[in-house]
């Protein structure tokens, strides 16, 4: 066990007017399970290539392991995946590689394979089980679920609830609360660490923000009412220092020593009641500056005519003369959200572009209503170029409610000025389905719309869909969303 020391770290990308982290400290035990969580854009891989040495930063980073990054960068993928193992760690026997292949669940014969040939679940199960074979690592897992089937995602799950010793980068909370004993979570204002899973810390986190919901209200309530009573004796001292030199009592003349006296101290009472205000608003400026806003999202979809949008039997695909699937029916009415499930390459993308009118091959009986509106999300955002007003123009969308949208998905002003190029994962990914919600649809298709996607923003779109009922076909590896979300699966 060591420590990895992060004192009075600070770091800004050149250009920017504002930094991603300013002078902050924490300590990381190296045989924690560390999961890490925060909003989109939020600095958690640029605080990964922090550690690892990429850029310039003030402050000190203390540790006395190495760190691996996670996706490892294969340079020659025509290699076998064993000689990919042996590159990264030289070291290990050929059947520490088998066993680690195991308990992840992959055959022993895709050791003796072209890594290119290998399944994206194949390759992350290969890279994973080689980095942790070495000694004295310490691991930065980016996001190692992406594009990976459920099953897959599982067994990466399992496989790191065995290995101690890394940092995981994911959104996905059914792999948080599988595997990590720790979560480091960037918030608006500060990092905090917490011991548990990621359900735990969504627990204490939701405490500690009714508790300062609750506090705020009750300080705001003071503070106008002690406001209210400075105003009051402020009020009456000035009407007893007037009465000074106020008419006569009984042909009596007033005594200005105590009248004086009495104003004074309702005076200073009034000053009393403003230093105590301004104490609870000072106080009340403490509270609320880590909740995050997750402002309700709103949807308007079209009406569509008829009660039936697509209809398909005994459907089959084609990759030029290769058949991806075959047997396929369904039947999409309005109100209905069809999860389209099964294993990388059952040809799950292939069926959503088909349904959007792309060139595919296939045979079997398929029935699209006309004149039907689809708003599609696509897995790829690597087209994003340009500015968002730009983009919302050529899609028809209103520049003013689109990135309306964005801002309740957790996007700052300051993006609004950016080239989508300089985004993030996860803020394309957010582009794509804020454009999507701003478009009258009759049918909603996604293809992998939470790849990268925040936590936070993942309940909004949640919350989103269930209260507004769109009719959708969906592809989604996140379980817990998938069961939420879901009224049908179709298993390919």
């Amino acid at each position: 066990m060591s420590l990895i020391n992060v004192k009075n770290l600070s770091f800004g990308y050149e250009g920017s007017c504002d930094n991603v982290f300013e002078n902050v400290s924490f300590q990381i035990d190296t045989d924690w399970k560390l999961g890490f969580t925060g909003r989109n854009g939020r600095g958690k891989t640029t605080f990964l290539n922090l550690l690892l040495g990429k850029y310039h930063y003030s402050g000190t980073i203390q540790a006395n392991v190495d760190f691996e990054y996670f996706p490892y960068k294969v340079n020659d993928t025509s290699q076998y995946a064993l000689d990919v193992m042996k590159t990264i760690c030289p070291t290990a026997e050929e059947w520490e590689f088998i066993r680690e292949m195991s308990l992840l669940d992959v055959d022993a014969e895709a050791l003796y394979r072209p890594f290119e040939t290998l399944s994206n679940g194949e390759r992350t199960k290969v890279l994973l089980a080689a980095l942790f074979l070495g000694e004295n690592r310490f691991l930065l897992i980016d996001e190692p679920t992406n594009h990976l089937d459920v099953s897959a995602r599982e067994a990466v799950g399992k496989y790191l609830q065995r290995k101690k010793g890394f940092i995981l980068v994911s959104h996905d909370r059914t792999l948080l609360d599988l595997c990590v004993d720790h979560i480091l979570s960037i918030n608006k204002t500060n990092i905090e660490i917490c011991q548990g899973n990621f359900s735990s810390w969504q627990h204490n986190k939701q405490l500690q923000d009714e508790f300062e919901l609750s506090k705020n209200d009750k300080l705001k309530k003071e503070i106008d009412r002690l406001s209210q009573s400075a105003k009051r004796s402020a009020e009456w001292s000035n009407k007893v220092e007037k009465s000074k030199n106020g008419t006569k009592n009984s042909g009596l003349r007033p005594d200005k020593g105590y009248v004086g006296h009495k104003s004074a101290k309702m005076m200073k009472r009034a000053k009393n009641q403003e230093n105590r205000m301004l104490a609870a608003a000072e106080e009340n400026s403490k509270l609320l500056r880590n909740i995050e806003r997750s402002d309700n999202l709103k949807l308007i979809t079209a009406e569509y005519p008829k009660s039936t949008l697509i209809n398909a039997a005994d459907l089959s695909l084609f990759y030029g003369d290769t058949v991806v699937c075959s047997g396929v029916g369904f039947k999409i009415e309005k109100g209905d959200r069809l999860a389209v499930v099964g294993k990388n390459g059952c040809g799950k993308s292939t069926l959503l572009k088909l349904l959007c009118g792309e060139n595919i091959k296939y045979t079997g009986l398929l029935d699209i209503g006309s004149n039907m509106k689809i708003s599609y999300v696509s897995q790829d955002t690597s087209f994003l170029n340009g500015g968002l007003r730009e983009y919302a123009e050529g899609f028809g969308v209103e520049e003013s409610l689109f990135k309306s949208m964005l801002r309740k998905l957790g996007f700052e002003r300051l993006q609004f000025e950016k080239n989508m190029g300089e985004f993030s994962e996860g803020q394309n990914k957010k582009v794509l389905i804020a454009r999507s919600l701003c478009e009258q649809a009759h049918l909603y298709i996604w293809d992998e719309p939470l790849n990268f996607i925040d936590v936070i923003s993942r309940i909004q779109i949640e919350e989103l869909i269930l209260k507004y009922q769109p009719t959708m076909i969906f592809v989604e590896h996140d379980i817990s969303f998938q069961n939420n979300i879901a009224t049908d699966i179709l298993n390919l």
